[in-house]
Parts: C-alpha cells; structure tokens; sequence
C-alpha cells in the first residue's frame, strides 16, 4: 500500500470521526450512566440490580473531584456537573449540599448491614418520594365452586394504606482544616468512620425504639400492644413471662415462638440485647441440656429452639414491664424505605474559624407493615 493510499484511509477515518463524535459522546454518556446507576443498587431503567461493584468513568472523576472539594471547597460549579453527567443527580440547587461518591455511599450501606440487625431482618426497599403500599387487613371470603355453578359475591378485603412518612438523620463531623491541607490525611477513610458511627446508632434506635414523630417508627412501643398474643391492625401481640421481674421459664419462649402463625414461624427470627440472651443460654432442658445450640460452622447463627438468634443492644433489658424479646418473620412485619436521593454532604468553613464542618444528610422512612408477623415477650406475672 503506497503512502498515498494510506493518507487517503487516515482522512477518510478521521471525517468519518468526526461526523460521529457526537453520537460516539452521546453513546458514552448513556453507558456511563448505565454503569453508575448500577453502582447505585439500580439500572438506568428503574430495575434492580446486585451489581454494586461497577463504577464509571465519570463516578471515579466525580469521587475524585467530590474529595478535592472536601478539603479545599474548590470547584463547586465542576463538581455539580460531573454530579448530572454521572447520573447521580438531575439537581442544579447548590444549597442542597452534593451526593456522597457511589462507593463511599456503598460503603456506609455495607457497614449499616453489619452492624444494624433490622437492616439485615427488614424488608429495604427504595423510593423516589414518600412510599405507599396498599395492605389487606384481612376479611375477604371465597371457596370452592362446580364449573358450572354460580359464584357469589365474596366481601371485600378492607385496606390499609402503608405509607410511612420520610424522616431525615444527620451527621455533623468536624475537622481542622490544618488537618485537611496535609496530603497524607485520609479524608475519605474519615468521612465514612464519622458519618457511620452516627448513621449506625441513629437508626439502629430508631428501627427499634423510635416513636414516629419526626423518626421512624420502631417494633418496640408499649402503647400499641395488646395482650395474650392477639393482634389487631396498628397494634402486636405479646405473652407475659410469668413472673413479675425475671425471665425465668422456658417454657414460655415455646409459647412465645408457636403464638406465630406457622406461615410467619417458619422464617422466624429471635431478636434480643446480649444481657438477655446470656440469662437465656443458661437455660435447660428437664434433662439438663442447654436449650441454645451454638452455630457449629463458621458463619452458620446461632439458634434457639431451631429458629437463629440476633442481637441488638437497642432491645430493652429484663425488668418489669419491658419487652426484652421479639420473635418473627421481620422481612414480612417491617419495612425500610431509604430515599433514593442518597447521602447529601455540605461543607461548612464559616461557622467555627480554622474548622471544617461537614453536615452530612440522609432520608428514609420505617414501620411495622404487618403487625400479625412479630410478637413480644413482656417481663409480667
């Protein structure tokens, strides 16, 4: 081939290059997008996805750009733009702080599942707005019928709306800015120790012992429960340990456990504080054999009475009156609801001179959406 001809296939290239471009571009974006959505637990299409571990080009430029602002305040107006081109947010509002980077943000989820039970127990799901999910409260009749034969009107389920309102948490960490300007500061690594140990414990109580009003609602409310393990809509069931202060009988931990319906007790789940179940691993059989068996493989749980054990510290303690154990089928009796918009940060150097305030926020709602799939112990005669 003679240099003449290979010129001529080098200017053919380049034009055909360049009459292309913007479709080549506009193909990149839309697979960047696509690749970073997916990193965000979605698909750029509204679907789920487990492939969390993708990231594109443009969310390594934004995690890069996001952490240079962080310590310096620079470029705010760039670090918007990468923010839309990488189809983490459509927002142009400055004053609504920018989106954690994907993989910090996946970072704080991973450490929540870890250390949070109802995140690993609960229903999660995401929303764009306030989640409504129609329930039956039970009530609709049916039966068999002849191929033939007419079929009467059956009566209609009433419904109950699930809605739970959307509630924000926050982290507030500070830092010098001394310490930001020195290269050898991992502000990444600090940023997700200081919003997680804040993210953690607000909605580890919360999804136990929050109280609905401008916080989740959590499974653990002596107002909306009813006695002798009956339930109504709005309201779980509970039986008395049989002794006004102390745990004492095993027994009732088989009652507790058969109250559930064998639709819910099949999936069931102890949940309880670690003091509870040190009184309740010295349990016996009228044999004398400990009624807790130990997980015998690595990462197999613990169980109780053939069903496995979490612990979390937000349960109450034994003592009279309290709910020191909850027994049930929590993917069906409690759902998570996090905001789809992520964890937003602003950074503040005006407040406190020579500091750095980072006010770090996130949106999510909670409760109880099936009260018939859980029941407490109560520590009563």
């Amino acid at each position: 081939m003679t240099a003449e001809q290979i010129q001529a296939l080098n200017d053919a290239f380049q034009t055909f290059k360049n009459e292309h471009k913007g479709e080549i571009s506009n193909m990149k974006t839309q697979l960047d997008a696509i690749e970073t959505a997916v990193a965000r637990g979605g698909n750029a299409y509204g679907g789920g996805s487990s492939n969390a571990g993708i990231t594109s080009g443009a969310a390594k430029e934004h995690k890069e750009k996001f952490l240079a602002w962080a310590r310096k305040g620079s470029d705010p107006d760039g670090l918007r733009g990468l923010e839309i081109q990488a189809n983490l947010s459509t927002l142009s509002d400055p004053d609504g702080g920018f989106l954690v980077p994907v993989e910090i943000e996946k970072n704080i989820e991973r450490l929540a599942l870890a250390s949070v039970a109802m995140r690993r127990l609960a229903r999660v799901v995401k929303s764009k707005g306030e989640y409504t999910k129609p329930l039956s409260k039970g009530g609709a009749t049916g039966g068999w019928v002849a191929e033939k034969a007419a079929r009467p009107e059956t009566d209609t389920p009433e419904l109950q709306l699930f809605s739970p309102p959307m509630n924000e948490i926050y982290a507030m960490p500070s830092v010098t800015q001394k310490l930001l300007d020195m290269s050898d500061f991992d502000i990444e690594a600090w940023l997700l120790e200081e919003i997680n140990d804040v993210f953690v414990t607000t909605e580890g109580t919360g999804f136990i012992t929050g109280n609905g009003v401008s916080q989740v609602k959590g499974i653990n409310d002596s107002a909306l429960m009813v006695a002798n393990a009956n339930w109504v809509y709005g309201k779980t069931g509970y039986l008395t340990s049989g002794h006004a202060t102390l745990l004492n009988n095993a027994d009732k931990l088989i009652d507790l456990q058969h109250a559930l319906k064998p639709v819910y007790r099949q999936n069931g789940t102890w949940l309880m504080a670690d003091s509870t179940f040190s009184v309740i691993r010295k349990f016996k059989d009228g044999d004398g054999n400990y009624l807790w068996r130990p997980g015998l493989l690595e990462n197999t749980p613990d169980t109780l009475l053939g069903k496995p054990v979490e612990i979390d510290e937000n349960m109450d303690s034994i003592g009279a009156n309290t709910y020191p154990i909850a027994f049930g089928d929590f993917k069906r009796a409690y759902t998570i609801v996090d905001h789809v918009s992520g964890v937003r940060l602003l950074r503040d150097p005006f407040t406190v001179k020579g500091y750095v305030n980072f006010y770090v926020t996130k949106k999510l709602a909670a409760g109880i959406s099936n009260y018939e799939a859980i029941k407490f112990l109560k520590i009563a005669a």
